[in-house]
């Protein structure tokens, strides 16, 4: 194996620490989701939230950005939303005599698409550029967006009246889907616990980074290693997607790559320079899950997608690391 970066160790693992640790301020509890959060942040990778309403969904997304120094804006995707509303356009200004940009809430480092299936597909569509090239093209002219720029979209999986399912393109634009979960009955009094203390709704968290910071650490997670065993064994999970019987339409070649950059953050986060076969199955459910479309006559079978799923990862050989790689 190659020799340890002790400054990878250091610098990702610490960062690790400070942020969950004052993002836990406002979030009681949830640490799973937050810890895969973060990671997608480290791996450049956009978030699906799906979950049930008040489950602090936006205040995950918010919190992320007050304790990262970020820039934030929260769209709330309505049937009426148009792509110019997210985007952007050059609108005429009468006292230069000449029309002027006027960037939309699109330019910032985290954006919170609110309830995105509730838009038209038209409008959805204006996030598949920046998501993808984190550019975006108005009138021919075209912007980057600032770095890092992420997405944590959040819809409702009960709500379907008046709402536009996201199609399979965008989807896979997603490097995880992810569910909050209600809270214990112990989280939930602890919940109530800090609301009476506060004798407030708002919270006050702390800045422990910023954006060069967490390109720095992202950059240093591109340092860990990873053995050519563990390449196989994430290609093998994908390909097993491709040929399960349950399923019509297997994983793209992102998810591959989404299972590579997430492993390797979750490898950095805790202070390791190499990734192990259990860092990948970590993300096997969050990356796949939104990916994989099973035949339809599962599609009203619950729980279908978690039981294909618990058999694509049992039927691919988790690899052995011999001592001298790990």
């Amino acid at each position: 194996m190659n020799q340890p970066n002790p400054e990878t160790e250091n610098t990702v693992s610490a960062l690790n620490r400070q942020v969950l640790d004052e993002v836990g301020k406002a979030i009681v509890g949830k640490r799973e989701v937050l810890e895969n959060l973060f990671a997608a942040f480290l791996a450049g990778g956009h978030v699906l939230l799906e979950d049930y309403p008040g489950l602090a969904k936006t205040l995950i997304a918010n919190s992320f950005a007050d304790t990262l120094g970020m820039t934030f804006r929260r769209i709330q995707f309505t049937p009426d939303l148009l792509p110019g509303d997210i985007t952007g356009g050059y609108v005429y200004d009468r006292s230069e005599n000449k029309f002027i940009l006027r960037q939309g809430p699109v330019f910032a480092n985290i954006i919170l698409a609110d309830e995105i299936n509730r838009a038209s597909p038209r409008t959805q569509s204006a996030l598949l550029e920046a998501m993808q090239e984190h550019q975006v093209t108005l009138e021919g002219v075209t912007m980057p967006l600032p770095e890092p720029f992420l997405v944590i979209a959040t819809q409702n999986p009960i709500e379907y009246e008046g709402t536009f399912p996201l199609p399979e393109a965008q989807l896979d634009r997603f490097m995880m889907k992810l569910s909050v979960g209600y809270p214990s009955l112990t989280e939930e009094k602890e919940i109530i616990h800090r609301r009476r203390e506060r004798k407030e709704d708002d919270f006050s968290l702390g800045v422990v980074a910023d954006a060069q910071r967490l390109l720095q650490a992202s950059r240093l997670v591109e340092e860990v290693y990873l053995d050519a065993d563990i390449e196989q064994y994430i290609v093998e999970l994908v390909q097993q997607t491709r040929v399960h019987r349950s399923v019509a339409v297997g994983a793209s070649p992102r998810a591959s790559l989404a299972l590579l950059k997430l492993s390797r953050a979750w490898a950095a986060m805790n202070g390791k320079t190499f990734v192990l076969p259990d860092d990948v199955r970590r993300f096997v459910r969050p990356v796949l899950t939104h990916r994989v479309i099973l035949d339809p006559e599962l599609w009203s079978s619950p729980n279908a997608v978690e039981r294909v799923l618990t058999e694509v990862i049992n039927a691919v050989p988790v690899p052995v690391m011999k001592e001298s790689r790990a």
